[in-house]
Formats: structure tokens, sequence, C-alpha cells
């Protein structure tokens, strides 16, 4: 049996940032940005707002469950969502279309 209280409903904000693709910062609306550290932001960017929500535990959320987000925002004052990492044949593709066209 657990002494933790079960995570509530969380009123949040998320931001999508402008130099790394699909990765997304989440927020509780009440604090905003005033819990995330500046270092964050050095590699993060200039926090760019998509979406406010209500997060519940049974939420569903597309890479991760919203219980962990609440609860990281809790504790730290802020979620932050990471690409999902391709795996090494995709890598090679990307690497191979980059020098292909250039990019």
């Amino acid at each position: 049996m657990s002494d933790a209280a079960p995570a509530a409903k969380l009123i949040c904000d998320v931001y999508k940032s402008v130099k790394k693709d699909d990765v997304y910062l989440y927020v509780s609306k009440a604090d905003g940005l005033s819990r995330v550290p500046e270092l964050l932001f050095e590699h993060f960017g200039a926090p760019q707002h998509c979406l406010t929500l209500v997060l519940t535990p049974e939420r569903k959320l597309a890479r991760t469950s919203a219980e962990r987000v609440i609860e990281a925002i809790k504790e730290q004052g802020f979620y932050l969502q990471m690409p999902p990492q391709a795996d090494e044949e995709m890598r090679r593709i990307n690497q191979h279309n980059s020098k292909l066209y250039g990019l």
C-alpha cells in the first residue's frame, strides 16, 4: 500500500520547441513557465504555445501516460517530451537522404 496520493487532474499548457522537432514542454497552467530552468530554454528555444488541456490519470496520451506527466510537473515543474528514438535502419535512410538532397 502506497502513502502517495493519487494524481489528480491538472490543467496544463503545452509548448513546442522552435529549435528541436517533436520536442514538447508540459507545464501547469497555474505556474506557467516559472518553474522551468533557464538552462532548458537554451536548448529548447523560445517556447511556442500549442494547446491547453486537462490531464487526468486516465487520459490517453500518444507517447507516455498522463499520470507520469502530472507527477513530473508536480515534482519538478515541467515534463519534457522528446521525439521517439529512430531505429538504426531509419537513421541510415535519413543520412542517405540528407546526403542525396544536400540537407
